[in-house]
């Protein structure tokens, strides 16, 4: 089995799917992970480029997984939709991110800091307020 090299992430509420990659691109790991498994599994690999669907969870996890030496891509979900072959399931997903990642082209979002989560979070709230205040 070679080194892993990049691994894409499928992010969900409890059971995430991991699916890694040589370096030469071919599969060498697919495994399901529940939350409380995920920090452990990424710190006994070695460092590695890992790949996740941006949302607001992956901001977490991307934080953690940089603690543990890993270097993260956030990719827009329109983006790795077109790297989905077959039938839409959380491993194909993962492989797809993965895919995703390592394209020319293809614009990953920045990690945001949890002040700037929690900034944004003001900004959307404060929105919310304007949009229902009577006129």
């Amino acid at each position: 089995m070679g080194e892993i090299s990049v691994i894409g992430l499928d992010l969900a509420k409890q059971v995430f799917h991991v699916v890694g990659f040589d370096a030469r691109g071919k599969d060498v790991r697919k495994k399901q992970l529940r939350r409380a498994q995920v920090l452990g599994f990424f710190a006994q690999c070695p460092p590695c480029r890992v790949g996740m669907e941006a949302c607001a969870g992956a901001h977490y996890w991307a934080r953690e997984l940089r603690g543990l030496g890993h270097t993260v891509g956030l990719i827009p979900a329109q983006h790795v939709k077109a790297y989905v072959r077959g039938n839409k399931n959380d491993y194909n997903d993962a492989r797809a991110i993965a895919e995703a990642l390592g394209r020319p082209g293809i614009r990953e979002v920045a990690v945001k800091t949890v002040e700037q989560q929690d900034l944004q979070a003001l900004h959307r709230l404060r929105q919310g307020c304007v949009r229902s205040a009577p006129r």
